[in-house]
């Protein structure tokens, strides 16, 4: 299968490319590809000619797409556009990843695949854009909405991911106050990719919802990786209120695995167990 991957380096790309090697797969890093170009875009996929596009890029700093609002609809909305048109001119399939953010956090139930989107804030709007973009132009197309990625790579476009980031600080011995009412479903981009890998070779197009099983708060996720990490820093719970960040975020954002489940292949692991992975790899690969 001849595959093109858009926004290489990233850390879902990076663990997608992995589990694609024995694929003809071809990364691109925003370096190479800017999506926001549709001529650009369209070259690349023209020349290529790749059975499935798989779109990784984006602009997903939230606080800063509130400043922004127009490159976060340029990057998130227009540029899946692009490819969704090059995919139509070429026979192309396109897979694009989406976001629990698309939701408004009320419910107090996981979100299926059928419910209706309300984002909070620019960065699920010009996801939720993209998405609709995809769906009028392209058929053969599969959205994949996930939520709080960690990955071996980090996450570029944020300089480092959470679990990264509570590591960093709890080694510094600074204190640390992390949110608790706000509930999603974290997810290793190496379980992830192993799933988007499998989707690609199906006919199922159109919206998925896959994260690892369970939920937890950002609070919980903190505390479970500083005890599978043998820390004991000053942690203490705060509310998203107090924490005052530009953006606002769903209260509760958790993804239900619907269209899985009917396949009977909803057996991502829970995330407790995939950061216990993710924590022994990275020390591993590159001590803290």
């Amino acid at each position: 299968m001849r595959i093109l991957l858009t926004g290489a380096g990233g850390q879902l790309a990076t663990d997608l490319a992995k589990t694609l090697s024995q694929e003809e797969l071809t990364p691109l890093s925003h370096a190479q590809l800017d999506i926001v170009d549709t001529a650009q875009v369209k070259a690349a996929v023209n020349a290529m000619q790749p059975d499935v596009v798989i779109n990784t890029a984006a602009f997903h700093r939230v606080d800063d797409c509130e400043a922004d609002a127009g490159r976060a609809i340029a990057v998130n909305a227009h540029g899946a556009r692009n490819l969704a048109l090059a995919c139509q001119q070429t026979g192309a399939a396109l897979l694009h990843l989406s976001t629990d953010y698309v939701f408004g956090g009320n419910k107090a139930q996981p979100y299926s695949e059928k419910d209706l989107p309300r984002p909070l804030n620019i960065y699920g709007v010009s996801k939720l854009l993209g998405e609709v973009m995809i769906h009028h132009i392209l058929p053969r197309s599969y959205i994949v909405r996930c939520s709080g990625l960690f990955g071996v790579a980090g996450a570029s476009g944020k300089g480092g991911n959470f679990v990264r980031t509570m590591l960093r600080l709890a080694r510094e011995g600074r204190s640390i106050q992390v949110v608790n009412d706000q509930r999603f479903s974290p997810t290793s981009t190496a379980d992830l990719a192993s799933k988007i890998a499998w989707l690609i070779t199906t006919a199922d197009y159109g919206t998925w919802h896959i994260t690892n099983a369970g939920e937890a708060s950002w609070y919980d996720l903190a505390a479970k990786t500083f005890q599978l990490a043998n820390l004991r820093p000053d942690l203490s719970p705060t509310t998203t209120a107090a924490f005052g960040a530009r953006a606002r975020r769903p209260s509760y954002s958790v993804l239900d695995h619907g269209r899985l489940r009917a396949l009977g292949v909803d057996d991502l692991p829970p995330w407790e167990d995939a950061l216990s992975r993710y924590l022994n790899q990275i020390e591993v690969m590159s001590p803290l």
